[in-house]
């Protein structure tokens, strides 16, 4: 089961925060399939979500992207559970 990202065993408690949790949730599951920007644009693509690489990398990077951009991406990589505990 994977673990919402958060420093010292706290939950998140800002707004910035919970993005900057966010962020890290897609770039920790990126990391541990070993995947790149570009394999996850192709992963979305077969999902219906056009998105180029660069797009997706300013999105995450910049921490603006919505709840649903969040899922597909973790649904596109084979995340099944995410704890938010």
């Amino acid at each position: 089961m994977n673990r919402l990202p958060h420093r010292s065993g706290e939950l998140p408690q800002s707004y910035e925060a919970w993005e900057q949790a966010a962020k890290e949730l897609i770039e920790i599951e990126m990391m541990r399939r070993g995947i790149r920007y570009k394999q996850l644009s192709r992963m979305l693509e077969e999902l219906g979500i056009d998105e180029s690489p660069d797009q997706i990398n300013r999105k995450v990077n910049r921490k603006r992207f919505s709840g649903a951009f969040l899922l597909a991406c973790l649904f596109a990589m084979g995340v099944k559970t995410v704890s938010l505990d």
